[in-house]
Protein backbone atom coordinates (compact mmCIF):
# COMPACT_ATOMS: atom_id res chain seq x y z
CA UNK A 1 0.00 0.00 0.00
CA UNK A 2 1.52 3.12 -0.73
CA UNK A 3 2.04 6.02 1.95
CA UNK A 4 -0.21 9.09 0.83
CA UNK A 5 1.76 11.85 -0.95
CA UNK A 6 2.57 15.15 1.02
CA UNK A 7 1.12 18.48 -0.56
CA UNK A 8 1.94 21.44 -1.39
CA UNK A 9 2.05 24.65 0.77
CA UNK A 10 3.69 23.41 4.27
CA UNK A 11 4.22 20.84 6.47
CA UNK A 12 1.50 18.29 7.08
CA UNK A 13 0.62 15.32 9.38
CA UNK A 14 -0.35 11.97 8.53
CA UNK A 15 -2.25 10.14 10.76
CA UNK A 16 -2.77 6.36 11.33
CA UNK A 17 -5.75 5.53 12.94
CA UNK A 18 -5.61 1.71 14.23
CA UNK A 19 -9.36 0.80 14.43
CA UNK A 20 -10.85 3.14 12.36
CA UNK A 21 -14.68 2.26 12.27
CA UNK A 22 -15.05 1.59 16.66
CA UNK A 23 -17.00 4.24 18.42
CA UNK A 24 -13.29 6.27 19.06
CA UNK A 25 -11.48 5.43 15.86
CA UNK A 26 -14.74 6.43 13.93
CA UNK A 27 -15.06 10.20 15.44
CA UNK A 28 -11.13 10.52 15.75
CA UNK A 29 -10.86 10.33 11.70
CA UNK A 30 -14.37 12.58 11.40
CA UNK A 31 -12.30 14.97 13.59
CA UNK A 32 -8.91 14.97 11.77
CA UNK A 33 -10.71 15.06 8.60
CA UNK A 34 -11.79 18.51 9.34
CA UNK A 35 -8.44 19.74 10.04
CA UNK A 36 -6.81 20.95 6.84
CA UNK A 37 -3.25 20.26 7.29
CA UNK A 38 -3.58 16.39 8.36
CA UNK A 39 -3.68 13.31 6.29
CA UNK A 40 -5.12 10.16 8.12
CA UNK A 41 -4.80 6.87 7.09
CA UNK A 42 -7.20 4.39 9.13
CA UNK A 43 -6.86 0.40 9.58
CA UNK A 44 -9.69 -1.75 10.24
CA UNK A 45 -10.85 -5.21 9.26
CA UNK A 46 -14.63 -3.41 8.79
CA UNK A 47 -14.90 -1.13 5.43
CA UNK A 48 -16.40 2.33 6.85
CA UNK A 49 -19.73 2.88 6.36
CA UNK A 50 -19.30 6.89 6.26
CA UNK A 51 -18.39 9.42 3.86
CA UNK A 52 -14.55 9.95 4.48
CA UNK A 53 -11.79 11.78 3.06
CA UNK A 54 -9.78 8.39 4.97
CA UNK A 55 -7.85 6.05 3.47
CA UNK A 56 -8.92 2.98 4.76
CA UNK A 57 -6.59 -0.48 4.78
CA UNK A 58 -8.16 -3.30 5.49
CA UNK A 59 -6.19 -5.84 7.22
CA UNK A 60 -5.81 -8.44 10.15
CA UNK A 61 -3.99 -7.22 12.68
CA UNK A 62 -3.47 -11.03 14.12
CA UNK A 63 -1.28 -11.87 11.05
CA UNK A 64 1.99 -10.01 11.14
CA UNK A 65 3.25 -10.97 8.39
CA UNK A 66 -0.40 -9.34 6.50
CA UNK A 67 0.37 -6.39 8.11
CA UNK A 68 4.05 -6.34 6.95
CA UNK A 69 2.04 -6.27 3.07
CA UNK A 70 -0.40 -3.79 3.72
CA UNK A 71 1.46 -1.52 6.24
CA UNK A 72 4.56 -1.44 5.22
CA UNK A 73 4.63 1.63 2.37
CA UNK A 74 3.65 3.96 4.96
CA UNK A 75 6.80 6.07 5.37
CA UNK A 76 4.88 9.32 6.04
CA UNK A 77 3.51 8.45 9.04
CA UNK A 78 3.77 10.81 11.64
CA UNK A 79 1.24 10.21 14.13
CA UNK A 80 -0.25 6.76 15.16
CA UNK A 81 -3.45 6.23 17.40
CA UNK A 82 -4.32 2.99 18.57
CA UNK A 83 -8.03 2.76 19.22
CA UNK A 84 -7.98 -0.97 19.20
CA UNK A 85 -9.51 -4.33 20.75
CA UNK A 86 -9.95 -7.61 20.55
CA UNK A 87 -11.67 -9.98 22.58
CA UNK A 88 -14.19 -8.36 24.52
CA UNK A 89 -13.74 -6.44 27.84
CA UNK A 90 -11.68 -8.79 29.65
CA UNK A 91 -8.67 -7.15 30.80
CA UNK A 92 -6.87 -10.73 30.72
CA UNK A 93 -6.79 -11.25 27.22
CA UNK A 94 -3.31 -10.16 26.91
CA UNK A 95 -1.80 -11.99 24.08
CA UNK A 96 -3.82 -10.70 21.56
CA UNK A 97 -4.41 -7.50 22.52
CA UNK A 98 -0.76 -6.87 22.74
CA UNK A 99 -0.19 -8.32 19.20
CA UNK A 100 -3.08 -5.87 17.60
CA UNK A 101 -0.86 -2.95 18.53
CA UNK A 102 2.80 -4.77 18.33
CA UNK A 103 2.19 -5.45 14.72
CA UNK A 104 1.19 -2.29 13.31
CA UNK A 105 3.82 -0.62 15.19
CA UNK A 106 6.39 -3.22 14.47
CA UNK A 107 5.98 -1.88 11.12
CA UNK A 108 5.47 1.34 10.69
CA UNK A 109 7.75 2.47 13.30
CA UNK A 110 11.19 1.92 11.48
CA UNK A 111 10.26 3.21 8.09
CA UNK A 112 8.54 6.42 9.33
CA UNK A 113 11.43 8.23 9.76
CA UNK A 114 9.40 11.23 10.53
CA UNK A 115 6.89 9.64 13.55
CA UNK A 116 6.73 12.35 16.91
CA UNK A 117 3.95 10.76 18.47
CA UNK A 118 2.45 7.16 19.21
CA UNK A 119 -1.35 7.64 20.93
CA UNK A 120 -2.46 4.68 23.07
CA UNK A 121 -6.14 4.21 24.14
CA UNK A 122 -5.83 2.48 27.71
CA UNK A 123 -9.65 2.92 30.04
CA UNK A 124 -10.54 2.53 33.69
CA UNK A 125 -9.13 -0.85 33.94
CA UNK A 126 -5.91 0.51 33.90
CA UNK A 127 -6.69 1.45 37.64
CA UNK A 128 -8.82 -2.34 38.64
CA UNK A 129 -11.74 -0.69 37.82
CA UNK A 130 -13.30 -3.96 37.19
CA UNK A 131 -12.25 -5.07 40.04
CA UNK A 132 -14.46 -4.45 43.52
CA UNK A 133 -12.99 -1.92 45.79
CA UNK A 134 -10.30 0.06 43.64
CA UNK A 135 -9.05 3.57 45.09
CA UNK A 136 -10.90 6.66 43.47
CA UNK A 137 -10.97 8.97 42.31
CA UNK A 138 -7.91 6.98 40.50
CA UNK A 139 -5.09 9.25 39.71
CA UNK A 140 -2.20 8.28 37.10
CA UNK A 141 0.30 8.15 40.01
CA UNK A 142 -1.60 5.05 41.50
CA UNK A 143 0.22 1.75 41.56
CA UNK A 144 -1.00 -0.89 38.75
CA UNK A 145 -2.76 -4.33 40.20
CA UNK A 146 -2.19 -7.62 40.42
CA UNK A 147 -1.59 -8.94 36.19
CA UNK A 148 -3.07 -9.77 33.84
CA UNK A 149 -4.27 -6.51 32.11
CA UNK A 150 -3.77 -5.87 28.84
CA UNK A 151 -3.28 -1.97 29.07
CA UNK A 152 0.15 -2.99 31.14
CA UNK A 153 1.29 -5.17 28.76
CA UNK A 154 0.35 -2.47 25.49
CA UNK A 155 2.23 0.48 27.65
CA UNK A 156 5.05 -1.38 28.94
CA UNK A 157 5.76 -2.12 25.03
CA UNK A 158 5.43 1.08 23.84
CA UNK A 159 8.03 2.31 27.00
CA UNK A 160 10.53 -0.21 25.72
CA UNK A 161 10.36 0.45 22.43
CA UNK A 162 10.65 3.98 22.68
CA UNK A 163 13.73 4.15 24.43
CA UNK A 164 16.41 6.13 22.17
CA UNK A 165 14.07 7.15 19.57
CA UNK A 166 13.37 10.68 18.78
CA UNK A 167 9.07 10.22 18.96
CA UNK A 168 7.17 10.05 22.07
CA UNK A 169 4.10 8.00 23.64
CA UNK A 170 1.17 9.11 25.42
CA UNK A 171 -1.50 7.34 27.02
CA UNK A 172 -5.57 8.35 27.59
CA UNK A 173 -7.40 6.39 30.20
CA UNK A 174 -11.51 7.23 29.33
CA UNK A 175 -14.14 5.29 31.20
CA UNK A 176 -17.38 4.35 29.11
CA UNK A 177 -17.41 6.19 25.81
CA UNK A 178 -20.46 7.38 24.53
CA UNK A 179 -20.73 7.74 20.91
CA UNK A 180 -22.22 7.16 17.88
CA UNK A 181 -20.91 3.85 15.99
CA UNK A 182 -22.49 1.56 13.57
CA UNK A 183 -21.20 -2.47 13.58
CA UNK A 184 -19.66 -1.73 17.07
CA UNK A 185 -21.80 -3.08 19.97
CA UNK A 186 -19.24 -2.34 23.06
CA UNK A 187 -20.97 1.52 23.42
CA UNK A 188 -23.43 2.16 26.00
CA UNK A 189 -25.25 4.58 24.11
CA UNK A 190 -26.03 1.26 22.09
CA UNK A 191 -26.54 -0.97 25.33
CA UNK A 192 -29.30 1.54 26.46
CA UNK A 193 -30.89 2.79 23.13
CA UNK A 194 -31.37 -0.83 22.06
CA UNK A 195 -32.46 -2.05 25.18
CA UNK A 196 -35.20 0.53 25.60
CA UNK A 197 -36.28 -0.32 22.26
CA UNK A 198 -37.05 -3.76 22.99
CA UNK A 199 -38.63 -2.75 26.41
CA UNK A 200 -40.93 -0.60 24.79
CA UNK A 201 -42.03 -2.86 22.02
CA UNK A 202 -42.78 -5.53 24.79
CA UNK A 203 -44.91 -2.87 26.21
CA UNK A 204 -42.46 -2.56 29.35
CA UNK A 205 -41.40 0.47 31.15
CA UNK A 206 -37.65 1.65 31.35
CA UNK A 207 -36.06 -0.84 33.96
CA UNK A 208 -32.65 -0.58 35.20
CA UNK A 209 -31.59 -3.66 34.48
CA UNK A 210 -28.79 -3.96 37.42
CA UNK A 211 -28.04 -4.14 41.21
CA UNK A 212 -29.59 -1.59 43.29
CA UNK A 213 -26.32 -0.48 44.46
CA UNK A 214 -25.56 0.02 41.19
CA UNK A 215 -28.29 2.50 40.45
CA UNK A 216 -27.19 4.74 42.89
CA UNK A 217 -23.45 4.61 42.67
CA UNK A 218 -20.89 7.41 41.15
CA UNK A 219 -20.11 7.21 37.62
CA UNK A 220 -18.41 8.52 34.54
CA UNK A 221 -18.53 8.72 31.12
CA UNK A 222 -16.10 10.45 27.87
CA UNK A 223 -17.52 11.19 25.15
CA UNK A 224 -16.14 10.29 21.91
CA UNK A 225 -15.96 13.74 20.41
CA UNK A 226 -14.19 14.93 23.57
CA UNK A 227 -12.01 12.13 23.92
CA UNK A 228 -11.14 12.67 19.59
CA UNK A 229 -10.36 16.50 20.56
CA UNK A 230 -7.94 14.92 23.96
CA UNK A 231 -6.51 12.75 21.40
CA UNK A 232 -5.23 15.25 19.03
CA UNK A 233 -4.03 17.15 22.33
CA UNK A 234 -2.52 14.18 23.27
CA UNK A 235 -0.89 13.88 19.78
CA UNK A 236 0.63 17.69 19.54
CA UNK A 237 1.04 19.39 23.03
CA UNK A 238 4.62 18.97 24.47
CA UNK A 239 3.04 18.45 27.95
CA UNK A 240 1.60 15.14 26.55
CA UNK A 241 5.14 13.56 25.96
CA UNK A 242 5.40 10.08 27.43
CA UNK A 243 2.68 10.73 30.01
CA UNK A 244 -0.76 9.40 30.81
CA UNK A 245 -4.19 10.90 31.03
CA UNK A 246 -7.48 10.03 32.98
CA UNK A 247 -9.96 11.52 30.25
CA UNK A 248 -13.38 11.66 31.58
CA UNK A 249 -16.55 14.45 30.56
CA UNK A 250 -15.50 16.23 34.26
CA UNK A 251 -18.42 15.10 36.26
CA UNK A 252 -19.95 11.93 37.47
CA UNK A 253 -23.65 11.10 37.92
CA UNK A 254 -25.70 8.17 39.01
CA UNK A 255 -28.24 6.58 37.02
CA UNK A 256 -31.11 7.16 39.65
CA UNK A 257 -31.00 10.71 38.56
CA UNK A 258 -30.79 10.39 34.84
CA UNK A 259 -33.06 7.17 34.34
CA UNK A 260 -35.79 8.93 34.72
CA UNK A 261 -34.88 11.52 31.90
CA UNK A 262 -34.01 8.27 29.88
CA UNK A 263 -37.55 6.87 30.24
CA UNK A 264 -39.02 10.18 29.59
CA UNK A 265 -37.05 10.81 26.21
CA UNK A 266 -38.08 7.36 25.32
CA UNK A 267 -41.94 8.09 26.17
CA UNK A 268 -41.63 5.29 28.74
CA UNK A 269 -42.35 4.94 32.07
CA UNK A 270 -39.67 4.11 34.81
CA UNK A 271 -39.60 1.00 36.72
CA UNK A 272 -37.73 -0.29 39.74
CA UNK A 273 -34.09 -1.63 39.32
CA UNK A 274 -34.42 -5.07 38.83
CA UNK A 275 -31.53 -7.18 39.32
CA UNK A 276 -31.09 -9.33 35.97
CA UNK A 277 -28.35 -10.69 33.60
CA UNK A 278 -29.07 -8.55 30.20
CA UNK A 279 -26.93 -11.75 28.68
CA UNK A 280 -29.44 -14.13 29.97
CA UNK A 281 -32.47 -11.90 29.24
CA UNK A 282 -31.53 -10.53 25.73
CA UNK A 283 -30.30 -13.89 24.21
CA UNK A 284 -33.39 -14.88 23.07
CA UNK A 285 -34.82 -10.93 21.70
CA UNK A 286 -32.78 -11.52 18.16
CA UNK A 287 -36.30 -12.48 16.45
CA UNK A 288 -38.00 -9.46 18.36
CA UNK A 289 -35.43 -6.81 17.00
CA UNK A 290 -35.67 -7.77 13.24
CA UNK A 291 -39.16 -7.38 13.36
CA UNK A 292 -38.29 -3.94 15.04
CA UNK A 293 -35.90 -3.17 12.42
CA UNK A 294 -38.31 -3.97 9.59
CA UNK A 295 -41.53 -2.57 11.45
CA UNK A 296 -40.14 1.37 12.08
CA UNK A 297 -37.32 1.03 8.44
CA UNK A 298 -34.17 1.23 10.95
CA UNK A 299 -30.98 0.96 9.30
CA UNK A 300 -30.49 -3.33 8.87
CA UNK A 301 -27.54 -4.48 11.14
CA UNK A 302 -26.97 -8.30 12.93
CA UNK A 303 -28.47 -8.44 16.71
CA UNK A 304 -25.31 -9.01 17.71
CA UNK A 305 -23.61 -6.17 16.10
CA UNK A 306 -26.37 -3.53 17.79
CA UNK A 307 -25.41 -4.05 21.61
CA UNK A 308 -23.41 -5.58 23.76
CA UNK A 309 -24.90 -6.91 27.07
CA UNK A 310 -22.19 -8.41 28.51
CA UNK A 311 -20.81 -4.84 28.19
CA UNK A 312 -24.38 -3.81 30.04
CA UNK A 313 -24.11 -6.35 32.65
CA UNK A 314 -20.57 -5.22 33.58
CA UNK A 315 -21.63 -1.18 33.70
CA UNK A 316 -25.19 -2.03 35.69
CA UNK A 317 -23.86 -4.55 37.77
CA UNK A 318 -20.67 -2.16 39.15
CA UNK A 319 -21.80 -1.19 42.82
CA UNK A 320 -18.48 0.97 43.86
CA UNK A 321 -17.99 4.26 43.02
CA UNK A 322 -16.29 4.86 39.17
CA UNK A 323 -13.83 8.24 39.39
CA UNK A 324 -11.30 8.88 37.83
CA UNK A 325 -9.31 12.14 38.48
CA UNK A 326 -9.39 14.58 35.94
CA UNK A 327 -6.65 16.77 37.52
CA UNK A 328 -3.75 15.60 35.58
CA UNK A 329 -5.04 16.55 32.08
CA UNK A 330 -6.47 19.88 33.37
CA UNK A 331 -3.03 21.38 34.77
CA UNK A 332 -1.20 19.93 31.54
CA UNK A 333 -3.87 21.57 28.83
CA UNK A 334 -6.56 19.68 28.10
CA UNK A 335 -9.64 21.51 30.01
CA UNK A 336 -12.31 20.90 27.78
CA UNK A 337 -15.82 19.16 29.90
CA UNK A 338 -18.89 18.06 28.99
CA UNK A 339 -22.54 17.57 30.64
CA UNK A 340 -22.92 13.73 30.73
CA UNK A 341 -26.93 13.44 31.27
CA UNK A 342 -27.19 16.23 28.51
CA UNK A 343 -24.76 13.86 26.08
CA UNK A 344 -26.42 11.09 26.55
CA UNK A 345 -30.23 12.48 25.45
CA UNK A 346 -28.22 13.96 22.50
CA UNK A 347 -26.69 10.77 21.39
CA UNK A 348 -29.59 9.09 21.74
CA UNK A 349 -31.61 11.56 19.74
CA UNK A 350 -28.73 11.23 16.85
CA UNK A 351 -29.46 7.13 17.21
CA UNK A 352 -32.96 8.04 16.13
CA UNK A 353 -31.88 10.62 13.25
CA UNK A 354 -29.15 7.88 12.61
CA UNK A 355 -32.45 4.74 12.17
CA UNK A 356 -30.31 2.65 14.55
CA UNK A 357 -33.49 3.08 17.24
CA UNK A 358 -37.14 4.00 16.53
CA UNK A 359 -37.85 7.31 16.33
CA UNK A 360 -41.19 6.92 18.59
Amino acid sequence: MAAPKKKAGGARNTALVIGGVGVIGRNLVNHLSALPDWDIVAVSRRTPDFATRAQFISVDLHDAAQAKVKLGGLTQITHIFYAGLDGGIAASNTRRNLALLANAVDVVEPVAKGLQRVVLMEGGKAYGRHIRGFKTPAKESDPRHMPPNFYYDQEDYLRALQVGKSWTWSALRPESVLGFSVGNPLNLLNVIGVYAAISKELGLPLVYPGSRLAYHTLMQVTDSDLLARAQYWAATSPNAANEAYNITNGDVFRFEQVWPRFADFFGMQVGQPLHISLVEFMADKGPLWDRIVAKYGLRPQAYADVANWEFGDFTFHTDWDLILSDGKRQRAGFTETMDSEERFLELFQQLRDENVIPKA
